[in-house]
Formats: structure tokens, C-alpha cells, sequence
């Protein structure tokens, strides 16, 4: 894994991929401090397809409280099946820069900090060194960013595939008086604190009976391990300012006049037995959309990338099927771009 600084001809931050027995960091790759434009440092990684021919480049965006390393295994599939692979932490998790002095809170002061990350990643890496077409591959909150890029039409993607996207949030019991507690509690000042009863213990960590987030075992057991190695990588609770902003883009999403408006090819997998996000709430918001199709996998819960294989290949064959990539020579004018330096 190499490492450059962008062409800022600044000495680069120190970032470092992590590896687990059971979870080696993919090879080939690339390791860039990627900067916004309000001067937050994100942590991305890119790497060209290990196939013959490239179909494009695949752009992961990641859920609440992810991280590069979680995704191993999808580089590792996305790349053996014709595509480049783009991967970077959004603000506020995993090697990426933080707005707060606790790093292990999940927190965004707002959530159109997140198009500014997403732009700057495009315009560093995704335009300049990625072979086209780009698809956007987006999980959880990287899905509710994605679908507000495709309402407002900044997503620089000609496809978008959304895995369990964040409409709305099961785990709060009373979700309309969550919202206006967060957002008059952000207006008062107290957005960098937890929410009520917050911890810094990652979601990734607890233990696998009753977790909401996979069946299998093992892939379980792989990401909370990874989870131990990236340390605050793993951010623990969300703030109040992450929530309240969380529940102002759900509740553009859910109006009844957003998804018609959306003109990007969208495929929707949801999860049939998600306890995070609200999976009819996804239907509802999916049967609206003009360019777009939904498939429920009904007995995954909310990870479903990391779920038992039977899951993973339903999702895989759809992924197949609405993401026609065209094979295109391999990208290897990137190498000319990148300035290596010696991986620490």
C-alpha cells in the first residue's frame, strides 16, 4: 500500500491501513490524505480491478461509525469482478479528521459536510485517476447522503446502488420527539455532546447474540475484531448535532415529493429483518421513484454486505444485473499521478 498527498505538495498525514489475521488489507492499493474545501483531512484508499478488463470504478460509501477496513472483503469481490475500487472515512470516523476533541463520538456539525467530502474525493481521486463509468455503492447513512445527492443533483455517479439506507431509525422508540429534542438541543449549543445515555463503545463490538447488524458468525467476529484494531476508528454513540441532522435528511426523503425527482438509475437492497433502519419506510420511499427498482432480502438484517452467503449472493446477482459496467482498457496512466512515499 502506498501513500501520496494528493498533489498538495504537502508532507502527508500519517494514515495507515489496519490488517487482522482474518481480515488482510487488500493489495495493490493506493493510501491518500484527500482535503476538503473547509480543511478536513479524509482518510482514501483506491485500487485498480485484478480482473482482465475494467468495468469502471466502484465508490463505497460508508455507513455511521464505519471505516475503510470494514470493507475488505466487498474491495476484494468488486475488484475480481471488473471493477476499480474507491474507499475513504467520512469526517468524524475512522483516520479522517474530527470537528470535536473526543474522537470516538460519531459527530457532524451538518450533514452537507458530507457533500463536501464526497466532492472532494471525486475531484482528488474518483475524475482524475479512476477509469469511468463510476458507480456509486453506498450503505446505511452513506445511503441517505447519496439519495440527498441524487435529490439535489451533485452525486457524481451514473448509477447508484444503496444497501439498507438510513429513511428512518428503529432503534429510537418515539422518533418525532427524538427529532425535535436533537434539533432544539443543537440550536441551544449542546450539538457536540452525546446523545442522552451515549457511549464510546462501537456498535461493532458488542456481542454477537442479539446483534442487529449480521447472522454470520464469522464475518461478525472478522469486523469486530477489525473494529478493536482501528480503535476511535470505530466511533462509539452519535452526538446530538449527527442526530438532529439525521433526522432533517430523513425527513426530506421521506417527503412524497422527493423520490419522483430522482432521475439516477437507483437500485435499492434493503433488509427484511433490519432492527437499524426502517425497512417499509424504503418501500415506500422506492415504489415513488421514477428511475429506480427495490429488492427486500428478507432474512438479512441491516449488514447486509457482511451477511451469510446465501444473502450475499442475492445481493451480488442483483448488483450484476443493474450495474452494467462496459469493459474499458486498465487505468494505468494512475500510476503517473500518484507520488509514492514510504508507508510507515
Amino acid at each position: 500500500m502506498r501513500r501520496f498527498d494528493g498533489g498538495t505538495g504537502r508532507e502527508p498525514p500519517l494514515l495507515t491501513l489496519r490488517s487482522t489475521p482474518d481480515n488482510p488489507v487488500p493489495p495493490g492499493g493506493t493510501l491518500i490524505a484527500v482535503g476538503t474545501r473547509d480543511d478536513c483531512t479524509l482518510r482514501a484508499a483506491y485500487w485498480q480491478t485484478t480482473a482482465r478488463t475494467c468495468r469502471g470504478t466502484v465508490c463505497l460509501l460508508q455507513g455511521r461509525a464505519e471505516f475503510i477496513e470494514k470493507y475488505y472483503e466487498t474491495i476484494h469481490e468488486l475488484r475480481a469482478r471488473g471493477f476499480a475500487v474507491v474507499a475513504f472515512d467520512w469526517r468524524g470516523q475512522g483516520e479522517s479528521d474530527r470537528r470535536v476533541d473526543n474522537p470516538h463520538k460519531g459527530h457532524v456539525a451538518r450533514f452537507d459536510d458530507y457533500r463536501l467530502d464526497l466532492r472532494a474525493v471525486a475531484e482528488t481521486v474518483l475524475v482524475p485517476l479512476m477509469p469511468e463509468p463510476h458507480v456509486g455503492l453506498a450503505h446505511s447513512m452513506g445511503g441517505c447522503v447519496a439519495l440527498l445527492g441524487a435529490l439535489d443533483g451533485w452525486l457524481p455517479f451514473r448509477r447508484l446502488v444503496t444497501v439498507a439506507p438510513m429513511l428512518s431509525i428503529r432503534m429510537i422508540r418515539w422518533p418525532a420527539g427524538a427529532a425535535l429534542l436533537s434539533q432544539g438541543l443543537h440550536r441551544l449549543g449542546l450539538g457536540s455532546r452525546y446523545i442522552p445515555l451515549g457511549k464510546p463503545v462501537s456498535i461493532a463490538t458488542n456481542p454477537f447474540a442479539g446483534n442487529r447488524l449480521s447472522r454470520d458468525p464469522v464475518r461478525y467476529a472478522r469486523n469486530a475484531a477489525a473494529a478493536r484494531e482501528v480503535g476511535a476508528g470505530a466511533v462509539g454513540d452519535p452526538t446530538i448535532a449527527w442526530l438532529a441532522e439525521a433526522f432533517r435528511a430523513m425527513a426530506r426523503l421521506r417527503d412524497p415529493r422527493a423520490a419522483p425527482r430522482i432521475t439516477l438509475p437507483t437500485l435499492i437492497v434493503a433488509a427484511g429483518a433490519d432492527p437499524v433502519c426502517g425497512t417499509p419506510d424504503t418501500e415506500r420511499f422506492a415504489a415513488r421513484l421514477k428511475a429506480g427498482h427495490i429488492l427486500v432480502l428478507p432474512d438479512s438484517r441491516h449488514e447486509i454486505l457482511t451477511e451469510r452467503d446465501a444473502i450475499r449472493q442475492d445481493f451480488w446477482a442483483a448488483f450484476e444485473a443493474f450495474v452494467p459496467g462496459s469493459p474499458l482498457p486498465s487505468h494505468a496512466e494512475v500510476e503517473a499521478h500518484a507520488v509514492a512515499v514510504p508507508v510507515a
